[in-house]
C-alpha cells in the first residue's frame, strides 16, 4: 500500500472513529457549556459546521442559534418548492445575510421577504421574469448582483425605490427592456453608492455624456468595474466629468477594474485617477495588439498599490514598469523566469501575489528567494515539482496558501474522470508543508465559498 492510500485510510477511519462516538454518547456527555461548542465550531469550515450539524438534534440546536458561527455565510436557493417551514426557520435563526436566487421568479422573493426581510446582499441568477419589484420588501437591502437574466429586465421598477438603500450594484450578462440610457440614469440617482459593475456584451454603447452624468451623480462611488469592449480610445476628458457637465465632481475612485480592454490611452486621460490605488486590467484578446497600453496606466498611475493583469502582453514588456508603491499583484499572463526576477528586483516589499503564468513551468521554486515578504500566495500545483512546492516553507511571514486547482483524476484508466477535490498526492503535500512550518501557513483548496457577489467575468 502506498504513502497515499494509507494517509487516505487513517483520515476515513479518524472520522468514522469520531461519528460512531458521537452516535454513542448520551444527552449528558453532550451538554458541555453551549459557549465550549461553539468555540470549537468556530474552527470548522463551512462543510464541515453542515456535516457536524446532521450527527444530532442537540448540535443542530446549537449550530443554527449560534448567528456568530455563520458570519459571512451566502446560501444558494434555486428549488423553493423543496424548502419547507423548518428549512426556513433554520436560516432565519441563523441571521443569514447573503442569499443567491437561481432561477427564480418574483413569487420566490415574496418568499424570501416573508422569512428574511433583513437580508443585507442578494444576488439574482438566471432571472425568469422581466421585473423583480419584490426587492423593495427588502428594507436592510445593502448590496444587489443581477447575472445572466433570461428575460428582458426592466430596471425602473426595482432600482427606483431602492435608490437610497444601495451600496453595492453588479449587473453582468443582463439584457434590458429599456435604452442604455435609461439605465444609467436610474443607476446615477443612487448617491449611496460605492461600488458599480456594469458588463454587457457590447450591444449596448454608453455615450460618453451618459458616462460622466453617471460618474458626477455618484459622489460615494471608489470601486468601479467596467466593460471596455465598444471605446477605442479613450478621449481627453474620459474620467474628468467636471469638463463635461460643467459643475465640480472630484472622483474618489480608488479602486478600477477594466474588463475587454485594448484601448488607446494617454497621460492626459489619467490624471483624475490621482487616487487610485488598485487597477485591475482583462485584455480583450490573448493575442495582444502591437502597442502596450499597460505602459501608460502604469506610468501615470505611481501610487498604485494593488495591480491585477490577465492576458495582453507579455510580463517583460511592461515590467519596468511597474510601482515601487505595489504590495499586493496578479499575474495571469505569459511570463518567463526572467520576467519574475525583474519583479522581484522592483517589489521586494510585495505581500500579496497571485501567479498563474502561461509561460515557463519551475517558476514556483523562485517565489521564496524573489519575494521574501509575501503573506498570502495563489497558485497553481500541477506540473509544479513536489521539492519546489515544499520550498515554500521558506517564507517566513507567510500566512495563507492558495490552491487553484484542487482536482485530480483518480482512475488512470479512466482519464476523463474528475474529482474536484484534493488528490492522495497534494494532500500529503500540504501534510509535509505544515509540518516543516509547524502549521503556520493556513492552506485553502475549496473555492466553493467565495463571495457570491463576485462577478464570474473576474
Amino acid at each position: 500500500m502506498s504513502i497515499y492510500e494509507t494517509l487516505i485510510n487513517r483520515r476515513i477511519s479518524i472520522y468514522g472513529t469520531l461519528v460512531n462516538k458521537v452516535n454513542t454518547m448520551t444527552l449528558g456527555e453532550l451538554q458541555l457549556p453551549e459557549e465550549v461548542w461553539v468555540q470549537v465550531f468556530s474552527f470548522l469550515s463551512v462543510q464541515d459546521k453542515l456535516s457536524v450539524r446532521a450527527t444530532c438534534r442537540y448540535f443542530r440546536e446549537i449550530l443554527d442559534k449560534s448567528c456568530c458561527l455563520w458570519k459571512g455565510f451566502s446560501v444558494v436557493l434555486s428549488k423553493f418548492s423543496a424548502y419547507n417551514r423548518q428549512f426556513w426557520s433554520s436560516l432565519t435563526q441563523r441571521n443569514i445575510g447573503s442569499v443567491v436566487v437561481r432561477n427564480g421568479r418574483r413569487k420566490n422573493l415574496k418568499q424570501l421577504g416573508m422569512w428574511l426581510p433583513a437580508v443585507g446582499s442578494i444576488a439574482l441568477e438566471n432571472w425568469s421574469e422581466v421585473s423583480a419589484d419584490e426587492l423593495k420588501l427588502f428594507s436592510k437591502l445593502r448590496r444587489l448582483a443581477v447575472r445572466s437574466s433570461v428575460s428582458p429586465l426592466k430596471v425602473s421598477g426595482f432600482l427606483i425605490p431602492l435608490s437610497l438603500q444601495l451600496t453595492q450594484l453588479s449587473v453582468c450578462n443582463v439584457r434590458l427592456a429599456c435604452p442604455a440610457t435609461d439605465f444609467i440614469n436610474a443607476v446615477s440617482n443612487m448617491t449611496r453608492l460605492t461600488s458599480l459593475l456594469f458588463h454587457h456584451d457590447g450591444s449596448q454603447r454608453i455615450p460618453l455624456r451618459d458616462f460622466h452624468a453617471l460618474l458626477s451623480g455618484l459622489p460615494n462611488l471608489q470601486h468601479l468595474s467596467w466593460e471596455m469592449i465598444t471605446y477605442k480610445t479613450l478621449t481627453h476628458d474620459f474620467f474628468n466629468p467636471t469638463a463635461a457637465c460643467g459643475r465640480p465632481a472630484d472622483l474618489v475612485l480608488s479602486s478600477l477594474e477594466l474588463l475587454n480592454y485594448d484601448t488607446v490611452v494617454s497621460q492626459e486621460v489619467l490624471r483624475p485617477l490621482s487616487r487610485l490605488r488598485s487597477l485591475s486590467v482583462y485584455h480583450l484578446y490573448s493575442v495582444p495588439g502591437p502597442t502596450c497600453h499597460l505602459q501608460t496606466w502604469l506610468t501615470g498611475l505611481q501610487q498604485l498599490t494593488c495591480l491585477s493583469v490577465h492576458g495582453g502582453h507579455p510580463l517583460g514588456v511592461y515590467a519596468d514598469f511597474l510601482p515601487a508603491s505595489l504590495r499586493s499583484l496578479t499575474l495571469c499572463v505569459d511570463l518567463t523566469a526572467e520576467d519574475l526576477q525583474t519583479v522581484g528586483t522592483k517589489l521586494p516589499d510585495l505581500q500579496h501575489l497571485h501567479l498563474e503564468p502561461w509561460g515557463s513551468a519551475g517558476l514556483v521554486g523562485l517565489v521564496p528567494q524573489l519575494f521574501p515578504r509575501l503573506r498570502t500566495l495563489k497558485m497553481r500545483h500541477h506540473n509544479v515539482p513536489d521539492s519546489d512546492f515544499l520550498r515554500l516553507q521558506q517564507l517566513q511571514h507567510l500566512e495563507t496558501l492558495e490552491i487553484l486547482d484542487s482536482y485530480h483524476r483518480p482512475d488512470r484508466d479512466d482519464p476523463d474522470r474528475v474529482t474536484y477535490r484534493p488528490g492522495p498526492h497534494l494532500l500529503y503535500l500540504i501534510a509535509q508543508l505544515q509540518s516543516l512550518t509547524n502549521h503556520r501557513v493556513r492552506v485553502v483548496t475549496c473555492r466553493q465559498h467565495r463571495d457570491p457577489f463576485t462577478c464570474h467575468c473576474v
